[in-house]
């Protein structure tokens, strides 16, 4: 069976990238890898929304950067959650909860009269 490349449902990709940093500093393109490889390629993350999205958890201070060099020797900037990004990953994933309960709620509700 062909797998399609999933869409992200808004408000997903803050969720996904926090909790990719939670494990350790990473580079841009590792976040997008470590999605994608984790995923087993159902989530293909464009660039063009990746980096957007880290700057803003940048700026809001959900993560930290500093630049550094890839293991390829790349010059990159490597982010890290902050604890104000620990906290806004716990209550993403809290949300990320109620809502995939309520959604299964729903799915598996016997049918209308």
């Amino acid at each position: 069976m062909e797998t399609q490349d999933l869409d992200l449902l808004r408000g997903t990709l803050d969720l996904m990238v926090l909790k990719t940093l939670s494990w350790r500093p990473m580079h841009g393109l590792a976040v997008l890898r470590w999605i994608e490889q984790s995923t087993r390629d159902n989530f293909q993350i464009e660039e063009g929304a990746l980096y957007p999205s880290l700057h803003r958890m940048e700026q809001r201070g959900w993560l930290d950067a500093e630049w550094g060099y890839t293991e390829k020797n790349r010059k990159a900037k490597f982010y890290r959650l902050t604890p104000s990004g620990r906290l806004q990953l716990a209550a993403e994933l809290s949300k990320w909860s109620r809502y995939t309960e309520a959604m299964n709620l729903l799915l598996a509700a016997p049918g209308v009269g």
